[in-house]
């Protein structure tokens, strides 16, 4: 019965169009790639290294064995107070996160620098610290992997 369920489901979600998030797919002028960046333990940073391992992009820690470099120049993630209470309490936050890069490929600029700033505002519940914070969170972490997609589809428009 639950197998039926699941296969129902699941036929429901494909006959209207819902299609699941895949993964990044990088082009295969990358076959050997190394990441510049200040701050490698980033979001950011982490959700493109999980990408290109999960494309199959080999990465090297050494520039010069690299046909592909990529240089983040910018990591920065933050957020600001978009509304208070009458008590003065934050009620909504927005968090941000902003990453400005640019790719060499044997040498040559394919993509000069470009800025990619993301946002994603939310309710804040000073009864509900802990969760808040674990909401936070996630969702900096889910806007670093929006951030990774969009870098990919600009790696895969200037590559080809």
């Amino acid at each position: 019965m639950r197998l039926l369920l699941a296969l129902l489901v699941a036929g429901m979600l494909a006959g209207c169009g819902v299609r699941f998030r895949s993964d990044a797919s990088f082009p295969p002028e990358m076959e050997a790639t190394y990441v510049n960046a200040a701050d490698r333990y980033s979001p950011f940073y982490q959700a493109l290294i999980r990408a290109l391992d999960r494309s199959g992009v080999l990465m090297t820690g050494d520039p010069a064995a690299a046909n592909t470099i990529i240089r983040i120049r910018q990591d920065q993630t933050g957020k600001r107070v978009l509304s208070v209470s009458a008590r003065n309490v934050p009620r909504e936050y927005d968090i941000y996160y902003t990453i400005r890069y640019s790719v060499l490929v044997n040498g040559e600029e394919v993509l000069p620098e470009q800025t990619i700033t993301l946002t994603q505002d939310y309710t804040y519940d000073e009864r509900q610290v802990l969760g808040k914070g674990n909401e936070e969170r996630i969702l900096r972490n889910a806007i670093a992997e929006n951030l990774v997609d969009l870098v990919a589809r600009q790696l895969n428009t200037s590559i080809l």
